[in-house]
């Protein structure tokens, strides 16, 4: 496993792989899959943290059965663009990653992200209760979308057909 940058991404996805975005948190890794063309985000179940070991063998799992290709991490940087202990957090999920797979893992600035994926939920009119269950998935969702937004931006569109 290796951390690459996004203009690294369509050489590790050709063969109908697929592109993950996940969300990192204390308790929950949310988790979010694009569909093979690359357009769109779609939010999974989220993955309840207990143990490394036991979270890394449920994420790979599903990253196998989606037949993922490459991992979009979302980083949590600080709004002046410091990272604090949560980003090293991250950091280090994606460093001890690296010796169960060989994924290639992307870090991807996700400052507002669960804010962003809130307010969409609110607007859809999930109670608060069905919020707090789907909001780091969605949180996902949304730093895959902006992944994928990206790549067609950089004209990446054709590679992955």
């Amino acid at each position: 496993m290796s951390i690459i940058t996004i203009e690294e991404l369509p050489a590790r996805l050709s063969g109908g792989k697929t592109l993950a975005g996940l969300d990192l948190g204390d308790k929950t890794i949310g988790v979010a899959v694009s569909d093979r063309g690359f357009a769109f985000a779609h939010p999974r179940p989220v993955i309840m943290r207990r143990k490394f070991s036991l979270d890394a063998a449920v994420l790979l799992g599903l990253l196998q059965k989606e037949n993922v290709g490459a991992v979009v991490l979302g980083l949590p940087v600080n709004m002046d663009g410091s990272e604090g202990p949560r980003a090293q957090k991250s950091r280090a999920f994606a460093r001890n990653m690296a010796a169960v797979t060989d994924l290639p893992f992307v870090l991807w600035d996700e400052r507002l992200s669960t804010v962003a994926a809130e307010r969409t939920l609110i607007e859809m009119d999930f109670s608060r209760r069905k919020r707090a269950g789907k909001i780091d998935s969605a949180a996902a969702a949304f730093i895959l979308q902006g992944v994928l937004d990206r790549l067609q931006a950089l004209g990446v569109g054709a590679w992955s057909k």
